[in-house]
């Protein structure tokens, strides 16, 4: 994988503040640009452990781009944001923006970053949101920025959001979709035009409260497209109809199109339940009540409790049965489990009494962090974790359990269950091999 790049006169220094799921992805590829960056993250231990080139969650082809950047010296890391801030001029924020009890956002730390960068102006700089951030952000940090800083030196504030998906991330920042940059800046525009000019994508200029509200309600509609195929699949089940061949269907209509219409257990991780959740706040706050959203999440809700409702249907009493978990990310090709479908799943299991066990290729560390030690147990591969298991349950749809010896796997089983929650098999196949094959929708 590489991008296409075109020769530039100048290289941009940039500083990448956070070096999470979206500041470490978007600082190892504004390296590989050519640009000079500094990424900076007030976690001392992180930063320790990354110029040890030791990375903090695993992202596909991440790992290969810090090293080949940090050896090149296009990348270097930082805990001191003050020092960051003056040895750069494009500042992109990519701090966290956990959700409130109430769906809000917690705003903390971009504006103490925001009060930072004020006090360490020493030259033009162009501030810009990366984290998901709720409409008229951008303002805010523009008053806090004059409120603290020291002297008239000039700045100006964009919102750039980011669309990129764990697991496929370094490859979506080289091949968007769209680059979105949002100023009221001629000067920011060229300046960030530049910065992405090695990248062959529709650049889309806007004023920074649309820029804003263009991440949410993208977000918002995907999620909400994932409810509706969900639900439909609660009315194939009831039909005795193929949720798969509905959305297939479904999907070769143009203005309708074929991704995101996979039912499963819902959706997960960090960006749509946050997100949506947000979206119906900021929504709210101004003055519209945006109940289309409140729905799509509670059918993604119920999604999970219908998956072990089906379980327990089949078992019976789920107390003591042993229940072999395999998959506990949110997707594959990610560690990450904030808000996985897994987490309810497991949690509803073990409610009823259940035994269980599970595996993931990657997440079990996060699982372990999760749900610790005495309540959950842990396999070291997909054949333990079946071992007398009374039903096994496929919630992440990782190649490496599509790649299962299958005859192995019903030989190490008490009974032969599978439960799909991703819909990833054959049902003829399964029952070929003598499994009883639970699906979603039919």
């Amino acid at each position: 994988m590489a991008a296409t790049k075109k020769t530039r006169s100048k290289k941009h220094k940039i500083c990448v503040v956070g070096a999470g799921h979206v500041g470490l992805v978007a600082a190892a590829c504004f390296a590989e640009l050519g640009h000079k960056v500094i990424c900076e993250d007030a976690s001392k231990q992180r930063i320790t452990d990354l110029k040890k080139l030791k990375m903090p969650f695993f992202e596909p082809e991440l790992e290969a781009l810090v090293k080949k950047n940090v050896k090149k010296g296009h990348l270097t890391f930082s805990y001191s944001l003050d020092n960051a801030v003056k040895k750069s001029d494009v500042i992109f924020l990519a701090v966290g923006t956990p959700p409130l009890a109430d769906g809000s956002a917690d705003l903390t730390s971009v504006e103490n970053v925001a009060r930072t960068i004020a006090f360490n102006l020493n030259s033009y700089k162009i501030i810009v949101e990366k984290s998901t951030v709720p409409v008229q952000t951008g303002q805010k940090i523009k008053e806090t920025i004059n409120r603290y800083r020291h002297g008239s030196v000039e700045f100006d504030i964009a919102s750039n959001p980011e669309f990129l998906r764990e697991g496929k991330a370094v490859y979506d920042f080289f091949y968007p979709d769209r680059i979105v940059i949002g100023t009221e800046s001629k000067r920011a525009a060229i300046i960030l035009k530049d910065i992405y000019a090695g990248l062959k994508a529709p650049i889309i200029v806007t004023n920074i409260n649309t820029a804003e509200l263009i991440k949410h309600a993208s977000n918002s509609f995907l999620a909400a497209k994932i409810s509706f195929i969900n639900a439909v699949s609660r009315v194939c089940d009831l039909a005795g109809a193929d949720v798969d061949m509905v959305a297939s269907a479904m999907g070769m209509d143009k203005r309708i199109g074929k991704s995101f219409l996979n039912a499963g257990i819902g959706y997960g991780g960090f960006c749509f339940p946050k997100d949506l959740e947000a979206f119906h706040y900021i929504a709210s706050k101004l003055g519209y009540d945006f109940g289309l959203l409140k729905e799509v999440k509670r059918i993604n809700d119920e999604q999970q409790l219908y998956f072990v409702e089906k379980v327990k249907e089949r078992l019976w009493v789920l107390k003591d049965k042993h229940i072999a978990i395999l998959g506990l990310a949110f997707k594959a090709d990610t560690d990450d489990m904030r808000f996985a479908p897994s987490e309810g799943i497991v949690r509803y299991f073990l409610e009823q009494g259940a035994i269980v066990t599970a595996y993931d290729p990657q997440a079990m560390n996060e699982a372990k962090q999760l749900f610790g030690k005495g309540t959950l147990r842990y396999a070291k591969n997909a054949y333990e974790a079946v071992k007398d298991a009374e039903c096994a349950c496929f919630l992440t749809e990782w190649d490496e359990f599509r790649g299962l010896d299958f005859k192995k796997i019903k030989k190490r089983m008490r009974f032969p269950l599978v439960a799909d929650g991703r819909n990833m098999f054959n049902r003829d196949q399964m029952q070929r091999l003598g499994f009883e094959y639970l699906r979603i929708g039919g």
